[in-house]
């Protein structure tokens, strides 16, 4: 339920703002990488320029997951130590002499 709720309270208006900036924005863009020689020709790439912003939008998501991911490593590595000691608990549980069934009372003094 949480899941369509994001799906059309934020996909939803990101992908009807995203179809407005591509149909905008159709005309071609010389996008160069030679900034001394802003005419090569090997070097200079014509392209819509809704393209551009796509393409922008991707690289920013993939370096914002990559940062995400390194950030929370520590958690990670914490979360991995963590299992290793319950599986080694779980061993020493299960090679632990069976406990005696039902409560122990101390016996009555008269």
């Amino acid at each position: 339920m949480f899941n369509r709720i994001v799906l059309v309270v934020v996909f939803v208006p990101l992908a009807v703002i995203l179809i407005a900036l591509a149909v905008a924005n159709r005309g071609p863009i010389a996008f160069t990488l030679d900034p001394f020689h802003p005419g090569n020709p090997a070097l200079t790439l014509t392209l819509p320029l809704f393209i551009y912003l796509f393409i922008a939008l991707a690289v920013g998501m993939v370096i914002g997951s990559m940062a995400t991911w390194v950030k929370q490593g520590r958690y990670r590595k914490l979360a991995r130590r963590h299992g290793i000691e319950v599986e080694n608990l779980r061993q020493a549980v299960s090679r632990a002499p069976a406990a005696p069934k039902g409560p122990v009372l101390p016996k009555p003094t008269n």
